[in-house]
């Protein structure tokens, strides 16, 4: 019995001594091993800090972008040496537009500015309900780099879009759904359905249901280049609108954080000022296009000489001075900021694009113009010219009557005093917001169209019409509207009102 106590005894010792092993070698050790890493790691830290240099740099910071072209200048060496200059190192995060990731990064800190579509800006702020960034300049507007591709024989304008059939291919969230939005706002499309959009995710799939289409199919390929002039190779495609024909819409803008605004105003100015004296560096096309293409190499694109052509000529860089009068801070015959934020809102709300406007109808809470005005203070003007779109030459009676129609626009009817061609106020004030529209169309001329109610003297119905079309043009006048762009008509007889029509010379 003592015997069997003795051989327990020892058992629960050795049992207790390979408990004790296990907790020093599982436990013990490695703490011990870790702590005397960690002091180790603190003197070394300690002998790296005592022996190393000073950093040129003061601030790190980080950019929010993808691949496209226009953000070339961002992405270039002639950037990040000019913000070395201020001791301030970049780096980019490309998040291949992905808007909604783009905007958590800039609320979370982990980026504090990055580009961002105006358009696509407002639709986050809008499913957010806030307005965590704002806008400090604009990069670049796209200008015929996105069009509107059918069958001749399907869609020969416009206004044939005007059915429940219709379905505009795209890629969402993108420049050509902005462009089809514009256009569904702006011309009489009422018969379209309550979603006319197909969206798909690539521009590949755009191209491989046009080559599974028949030319009677109800498909319109809003798309960009050079997927547009891979369309066009067919002689049975043509353009309906691009995105040249009209002003303000697909813009880029430079946001920041406004957390980091409030703490950094004076880096802000900073990375104005380089991005600016960067984007002065290539104004010369040629240099421009050779960022391009070599901007191309780096984000892992195809682009071709002849496309870099395309793209350029579709793309206007915003500068300076620019900037400058898009922000107010300059007299100029040009789209200040805050209307063209309510444009391109309108445009969403009236669509569909978003549930609410985020800014409440207060859009200077989505642009921030001081750091701009610092960087005007400061006299930096460089030998830029502000862009506008020329004016369309006068037109002979012949061209006139040659000209393609483009589309009709949707404008409420105009309300004339009986039997007279005297505006009404209201008439008035509906064609105040239509001088607005048109100064967005501005590739386009018009016709006037005055149309003639049926029943009595029909030539005297139609000579009123034609006198409503004219008060109609005269107004237009006033309210800065070319008179080169205008001529009134006499239309048809069967419904008094007075039409606008849009219409280009044929190619």
């Amino acid at each position: 019995m003592s015997k069997t106590k003795i051989a327990l005894a020892a058992f629960v010792w050795l049992f207790v001594l390979a408990v004790g092993v296990g907790i020093w070698k599982l436990v013990l050790q490695p703490a011990q091993k870790a702590e005397q890493a960690k002091e180790e790691e603190i003197k070394e830290k300690e002998k790296i800090d005592s022996t190393q240099g000073t950093s040129r740099y003061q601030h790190e910071l980080t950019l929010g972008l993808d691949a496209f072209s226009g953000y070339a200048v961002l992405r270039s060496q002639e950037f990040r040496d000019q913000l070395s200059g201020h001791g301030i190192r970049l780096s980019t995060n490309d998040d291949a537009a992905d808007y909604s990731k783009r905007m958590d990064q800039l609320e979370s800190g982990s980026i504090q500015f990055a580009a961002f579509p105006i358009d696509a800006l407002i639709k986050v702020c809008s499913e957010r309900n806030k307005l965590p960034v704002t806008i400090i300049a604009l990069i670049d507007e796209t200008r015929g780099a996105d069009a509107m591709v059918a069958y001749k024989s399907r869609f020969p304008d416009v206004d044939a879009l005007n059915s429940a059939n219709t379905k505009f291919v795209m890629v969402g969230d993108s420049p050509s759904e902005t462009l089809t939005r514009v256009v569904m706002k702006d011309f009489d499309l009422a018969k379209l359905s309550a979603n006319p959009f197909r969206k798909v995710d690539s521009p590949e799939k755009i191209m491989a249901s046009y080559q599974a289409a028949a030319p009677t199919t109800d498909e319109v390929y809003v798309t960009w280049e050079p997927y547009v002039s891979q369309l066009l190779e067919n002689d049975a495609m043509h353009v309906l609108v691009d995105s040249s024909k009209f002003t303000g819409y697909i813009v880029d803008s430079f946001v920041v954080s406004r957390d980091y605004l409030v703490k950094q105003p004076q880096v802000v100015e900073q990375v104005l000022d380089s991005y600016f004296r960067s984007m002065n560096a290539f104004r010369d096309p040629q240099k421009l296009k050779r960022l391009v293409l070599d901007d191309a190499k780096q984000t892992g694109s195809k682009l071709t000489e002849a496309q870099a052509d395309r793209l350029l000529a579709g793309i206007r860089w915003k500068n300076t001075l620019e900037n400058y009068a898009h922000f107010g801070l300059k007299e100029d015959r040009v789209v200040h900021i805050e209307d063209m934020i309510g444009r391109i809102m309108s445009v969403l709300v009236s669509t569909k694009g978003i549930e609410r406007d985020p800014t409440g109808g207060q859009f200077p809470k989505l642009f921030f113009d001081k750091a701009l005005a610092k960087l005007k203070s400061d006299n930096f003007l460089p030998e830029e010219l502000v862009r506008s779109d020329g004016e369309l030459k006068e037109l002979s009676e012949e061209q006139w009557t040659s000209l393609t129609p483009v589309g009709t626009l949707i404008v409420p009817e105009l309300v004339f005093a009986r039997g007279t061609a005297r505006l009404s106020e209201a008439s008035k004030q509906t064609l105040d917001e239509l001088a607005k529209k048109l100064l967005t169309w501005p590739a386009y001329y018009i016709k006037v169209e005055g149309n003639a109610a049926s029943g009595g003297n029909e030539a005297a119905n139609l000579a009123l019409a034609k006198e409503r079309a004219d008060a109609a043009v005269d107004y237009l006048k006033m309210r800065g509207i070319s008179a080169a762009r205008m001529k009134s008509v006499a239309g048809k007889v069967g419904q008094s009102r007075v039409a606008f029509i849009l219409g280009e010379l044929p190619y």
